[in-house]
């Protein structure tokens, strides 16, 4: 029996929404590994591409928003439909979010880019690159509702918090050592931070797909 065509059409509209969900995570992933990049290189101009690729983003966001508003509005979902699209709608703006501290860490790279680092970048690039998994994981789970590949984020993002402790640790002994380190250090410590929030904005997303499979909750839980 053929499938009900007004259902096919709903169905048409879910994956849409998944395959821009993907393609944005994508952009997000790569303004993370670009804004470190261009920390490490000292790449002035690769920052400002970062920061002027942040408008596109935007864009995105606004446009899977309304799509799956009016989807809300149109078809009504219930149950199961309606714990995706709400949760695509709460990804689609921890994304966007996760752009900005992008932008962020490219804004500081600039202003470290004419200056000697202090030490060799070692604890960032480590931090860059279990952020970038987290986010693509996040979505990977999301995509195949996979509550089991959700909770492994989950359980990466204590690693970014010991690395933005140790960071923290190493760059006030560098201040306190030579004053004139502070300004390079408080710039790193930035970038440090923001890539702890993201990091913490991918494990939320990580913990919605748990509720949008499981129905249960797992917000302020923690593996022991």
């Amino acid at each position: 029996m053929d499938k009900n065509p007004i259902r096919s059409h709903y169905d048409d509209k879910l994956n849409h929404i998944k395959e821009q969900l993907v393609y944005m995570a994508g952009l997000v992933e790569k303004s993370v590994e670009d804004a470190v990049k261009s920390l490490i290189t000292s790449d002035s101009d690769l920052a400002k591409k970062v920061i002027e690729g942040d408008d596109e983003i935007d864009l995105l966001e606004l446009k899977i928003e309304d799509e799956s508003i009016k989807l809300l509005a149109l078809r009504q979902p219930a149950a199961r439909d309606l714990r995706f699209i709400t949760t695509a709608i709460k990804i689609n703006a921890h994304l966007e979010r996760i752009a900005d501290m992008a932008g962020n860490i490219a804004e500081r790279a600039i202003k470290l880019s004419t200056q000697p680092p202090i030490k060799p970048y070692i604890d960032i690039p480590h931090m860059a690159r279990i952020t970038q998994w987290m986010i693509k994981t996040s979505l990977d789970a999301f995509i195949n509702e996979d509550p089991a590949l959700a909770e492994k984020v989950r359980n990466e993002d204590q690693k970014i918090d010991k690395l933005n402790e140790q960071v923290f640790r190493e760059l006030i002994t560098f201040m306190m050592e030579d004053p004139k380190t502070i300004t390079r250090a408080i710039y790193i410590m930035g970038i440090s931070k923001n890539l702890e929030r993201i990091a913490d904005h991918a494990e939320t997303i990580a913990e919605m797909v748990v509720y949008m499979v499981t129905g249960k909750s797992v917000r302020h839980q923690r593996e022991k």
